[in-house]
């Protein structure tokens, strides 16, 4: 027992201190747990034999990840997707498997193992690549949503791989298999359903297992589920989840199909279930930690001895898949219309093996399709495949990028023919309604944003707007900030937000500035750049939908308004004192224990200034309101009335904040 207790500390300290290291130099979580495997595998030696059996256990995470993948796969959105999922992610799969198999075949390799080995290479990193695109803002773009229809259809695709190729066998690895099992006696036989029976009754067998788990899961799961929830405990819940996918890969199991085949199948089943997004979150966790295990697993079985002996083979074969990848996808993208510096993005994004290729290469072991000694160098292909992505990323952000956008700034910005009063940089969600808002009051501006289809959208709609990028000293000339009186900023890209603002201040100080803030921080650095006037863009609309709410739970207008104000005043005269923290913090973190501290007495204000009676007085800017007639709460619908906490303890008066009396 003690031997376990410590070989699981072992791993679950690897997984704590490695993974957040990656995350945060930008490698990923998965390349985290690989390399904690390395570590405590080849490098250190803390773990050994008891690899590979705990794998075995490790893979039942893949199981629970391909169950959450088909509970995320609703009809709907995979028919909205069809063109782009069975069109571009179908031509990818299966140019580079064909491309991959005919090198493999040219150098005399055995046509099963090509063909399977162009499978495994075929797939890329939808952990690492899905999660660079979330930090990276990159999402949004064009190439960024072609990627995630090629993964998605990837991680489909993963099912029925997982059905053929065990068809690819090899006679000689079979037989080989079965001789180690007859010398090496095992008092345990696996169970199963189908031994010897005839291929017409296995059919038949398999068909019943499938049609048992379609029926089920659409029929029988809803009322098992509204019983176990009746009882309203959380941790039942999460059985019946575990109860649900440990019985399903069982079922398939007993008749030779795949466990991961079948719970995607009753994923994709309870994708319309009211309780998909319960069963998730109580999957989640046990996925996640499982896959980690899994991936620790497959760094710490690595062989430093097949990589030291056959280095050049290995970096070139990783060299060599990233390029033909990369190729595939740049030759495939006109034909989808993916074009400049986003086809760029969609080829380096994908053109890395993937962590499904770590679960196809030990499931082809298994089946005895690729060698074992095959399987380990392919393995180290994958995985160092993985750990170039982030340079691939890199070497987008940093040479193509910038190339794309000058040369397109240089060729296609537009010449401006008038000045206004204002300047708007920025015409997406934000600024358009900044623009209509001054337009309507006979306010000239100048509107300027560095996208050429948002400016097309405008003037598509008669709104007169140019394409040029604002943080372009000469662009501001040729629009005349020289003689604007403002100029608003509400770029997408935070920092270019700032340095606009930084570049206008100390060039025409006489300018006011006023700039949209995504969130607490960048408000802080904008006014730090010399921004005049900083609003973030969440908080008024924030502020409506809160009170809005207020009014649904039957609170009276006159009090939302009330509560609303005060909020909006405590916020604003706390501004200066956080800041202030957040600027003289020498730690360089920003966020220091006394900014902390700060805000949390900035809470307890608001808090306390939410629960003052109010009822006798308002402030000049609530006179347009009527306040509720007394005994308002009882006159509302219900068994009982809603009813507003309140204090007796007045709270200091703010300078500015004029009471009257009503």
């Amino acid at each position: 027992m003690t031997n376990y207790f410590l070989q699981a500390f072992i791993y679950l300290v690897a997984a704590v201190i490695a993974v957040p290291l990656a995350r945060r130099f930008g490698l990923g979580s998965v390349l985290g747990y690989l390399i904690a495997g390395v570590v405590i595998g080849p490098v250190i030696g803390l773990v050994g034999e008891e690899t590979s059996v705990i794998q075995h256990f490790a893979e039942f995470g893949v199981v629970m990840m391909l169950f959450v993948v088909g509970l995320e796969l609703e009809p709907k959105m995979l028919w909205a997707m069809r063109n782009r999922l069975m069109g571009l992610g179908g031509l990818q799969l299966t140019l580079t498997t064909a491309a991959v198999a005919a090198i493999a075949l040219y150098f005399e390799v055995q046509w099963s193992i090509a063909f399977t080995i162009g499978l495994i290479f075929a797939l890329s990193s939808t952990a690492i690549v899905l999660q660079t695109f979330n930090e990276k803002g990159l999402n949004r773009t064009d190439g960024g949503r072609n990627a995630f229809s090629v993964l998605l259809f990837q991680d489909i695709a993963v099912i029925p791989m997982l059905a053929f190729i065990p068809l690819l066998a090899l006679p000689e690895l079979v037989e080989q298999a079965q001789q180690a099992a007859t010398q090496v006696a095992t008092k345990h036989e696996e169970i199963s359903l189908v031994a010897g029976l005839p291929p017409w009754a296995y059919a038949i067998v398999i068909v019943a297992a499938i049609a048992i788990l379609v029926v089920g899961g659409h029929y029988l799961s809803r009322p098992l589920f509204r019983f176990v929830a009746s009882s309203g405990v959380r941790e039942i819940f999460t059985a019946t989840a575990l109860m649900l996918v440990i019985g399903i890969a069982a079922l398939m199991s007993l008749v030779g199909l795949s466990p991961a085949l079948g719970t995607f199948l009753a994923g994709v089943v309870l994708a319309n279930s009211e309780f998909r997004h319960e069963l998730e979150s109580n999957i989640d966790p046990f996925k996640g930690l499982l896959l980690g295990l899994f991936f620790i697993t497959v760094g710490a079985g690595i062989d430093f001895g097949i990589l030291w002996q056959d280095l050049g083979l290995i970096l070139g074969l990783t060299l060599g898949i990233i390029v033909l990848k990369a190729l595939v996808l740049l030759l495939i993208s006109p034909v989808f219309k993916i074009g400049k510096s986003d086809r760029w993005l969609f080829a380096l994004s994908l053109a890395q093996a993937g962590e499904f290729g770590f679960v196809l290469l030990s499931f082809t072991v298994q089946n005895h399709v690729l060698p074992s000694e095959l399987a380990q160098k392919l393995s180290l292909v994958v995985a160092l495949s993985m750990m170039l992505t982030p340079g691939l990323f890199i070497l987008f952000e940093r040479f193509i990028e910038p190339r794309y956008r000058s040369a397109k700034a240089d060729r296609e910005a537009d010449t401006i023919d008038e000045h206004g009063s204002v300047i708007i940089a920025g015409v997406g969600r934000f600024g358009q309604v900044i623009n209509r808002l001054l337009s309507a009051n006979g306010i000239k501006t100048v509107v300027l944003d560095h996208q050429i289809s948002q400016v097309d959208m405008l003037r598509r709609i008669n709104v007169k707007s140019y394409f040029g990028d604002a943080t372009r000293p000469d662009l501001l000339h040729t629009a005349g900030i020289e003689e604007a009186s403002l100029l608003v900023v509400a770029m997408d890209n935070r920092d270019s937000a700032v340095e606009l603002v930084k570049y206008v201040k100390h060039s025409y100080p006489k300018v006011k500035v006023l700039a949209r803030a995504f969130d607490r921080g960048h408000a802080y650095l904008l006014r730090d750049a010399g921004a005049d006037f900083i609003q973030k863009e969440t908080l008024l609309s924030a502020l409506e939908l809160g009170a809005d709410a207020m009014k649904c739970l039957g609170f009276h207008p006159f009090h939302v308004e009330q509560q609303k104000n005060t909020f909006k005043r405590i916020e604003k005269r706390s501004s200066d004192m956080l800041y202030g923290a957040w600027k003289d913090d020498s730690s360089g973190e920003r966020f220091d224990n006394n900014y902390r501290k700060l805000f949390i007495e900035l809470e307890e204000t608001i808090k306390a200034a939410m629960a003052r009676d109010r009822n006798d007085k308002y402030a000049m800017s609530e006179r347009g309101w009527t306040p509720p007639p007394k005994g308002y709460d009882e006159l509302l619908d219900g068994d009982e009335p809603l009813t507003v906490k309140r204090v007796d303890e007045p709270l200091p008066s703010t300078p500015g904040d004029e009471q009257i009396k009503p």
